[in-house]
């Protein structure tokens, strides 16, 4: 690639900064006849302003110069480089400053008296690195933007992946995508709150909607059901939880093996009273957890067939109540702290057009 990048003088500006107008006018002729457009500053207050009202692509400055010094312009402009590179010109051969000013970012070093040969040569070879570096900025600003569109498309798979997988049984007991992505959504926004990296966050939004998949299994008459269930009829509907776990499991892929623990996990209580194991505390799985809380905080704030939606205030409580005993503590202490965040992503993402039947 280096060798595919050629400086052309003609579409480069070179701003040449020292105080003694002979050595500007030097520099000016041997760099004008090799056809670089040239300007021209005595100090560096005034290069500044150069360097804000033009497009400069190489300074050649002088270290010596009264009041600020050569390297206070490239500690000034450093945060330019490499869009603007910068050579140091001096009388003095002082091994530490030259050393500074290219860890402050200065390309290269030239002592006076220099041959205009030697001047042309520095002022390549800078353009040149410049020419890369800015093409090796560009190339992985691509790749981020190319892996931050892959990153979504992933995602969007995963979750259709998960939403059509639902669709099975979402007909048979009302529930709709949006529950379903809402639960995702909240418990992605959970997953942030408890400090999860991004892969984390990504898996839980797509495996959350599917904690209650193994309703399919689940015959239509309780499922459907608009009275209260018998105690023969409880049993049945509790075995969703294995059911789902079981359509779930031997899955290579993350975010189906964390649905498989979700699924299966989903009702039990940190007290160990919930089913289908009766796990106490963090025996649970923390995304089973996190789902629990969710799924009952987005069965209450919504409408459903058999009962209008509770105020938030009447969910809170409830949540609240239910902390130590159905709820993780933590989780709840988050929920509560952060909940104009859950409360917009409700928002967000309302029902669209029917009654949803919560999750049991």
């Amino acid at each position: 690639m280096a060798d595919e990048i050629q400086v052309v003088p003609q579409q480069v500006c070179i701003l040449i900064v020292d105080d003694l107008a002979i050595v500007r006018l030097s520099l000016q002729r041997i760099l004008a006849k090799a056809g670089y457009r040239v300007r021209d500053a005595e100090d560096v207050p005034s290069a500044l302003a150069v360097l804000n009202e033009d497009a400069i692509d190489l300074v050649l400055c002088d270290i010596q110069m009264p009041g600020a010094s050569g390297l206070d312009l490239v500690k000034a402009i450093q945060p330019r480089i490499p869009d603007t590179s910068v050579i140091m010109v001096s009388s003095m051969e002082d091994a530490e400053t030259a050393i500074e000013c290219l860890q402050q970012g200065a390309f290269g070093y030239v002592l006076k008296p220099y041959q205009p040969r030697e001047i042309l040569v520095q002022v390549n070879g800078a353009l040149r690195r410049r020419m890369l570096e800015i093409a090796f900025r560009d190339r992985e600003a691509q790749l981020a933007q190319k892996v931050r569109e892959q990153t979504l498309e992933i995602r969007d798979s995963r979750e259709e992946i998960a939403l059509r997988l639902i669709s099975a049984s979402e007909h048979r007991d009302h529930e709709t995508g949006m529950h379903v992505r809402r639960i995702g959504l909240y418990a992605a926004e959970m997953a942030r709150l408890l400090g999860w990296d991004a892969q984390g966050v990504d898996t839980i939004q797509s495996a959350a909607p599917m904690h209650d998949i193994g309703k399919i299994g689940v015959p239509d008459a309780i499922l459907q059901k608009p009275g209260a269930l018998t105690e023969e009829e409880w049993v049945t509907m509790k075995h969703h939880t294995t059911m789902g776990a079981t359509i779930l499991k031997g899955s290579t892929v993350p975010f189906i093996q964390m649905g498989a623990r979700i699924a299966l996990g989903h009702h039990e209580k940190w007290d160990g009273t919930g089913y289908p194991r009766g796990l106490k505390g963090e025996a649970i799985h923390l995304e089973a957890r996190v789902t629990a809380l969710v799924d009952v905080y987005d069965a209450l704030i919504n409408r459903r067939h058999y009962k209008e939606a509770w105020p938030e205030v009447r969910v809170v409580e409830l949540i609240r109540k239910g902390s130590g005993i159905h709820f993780d503590p933590h989780m709840v202490e988050l929920f509560l702290a952060n909940l104009e965040r859950f409360r917009a992503i409700g928002t967000a993402n309302p029902d669209q057009g029917h009654d949803e039947d919560p999750g049991i």
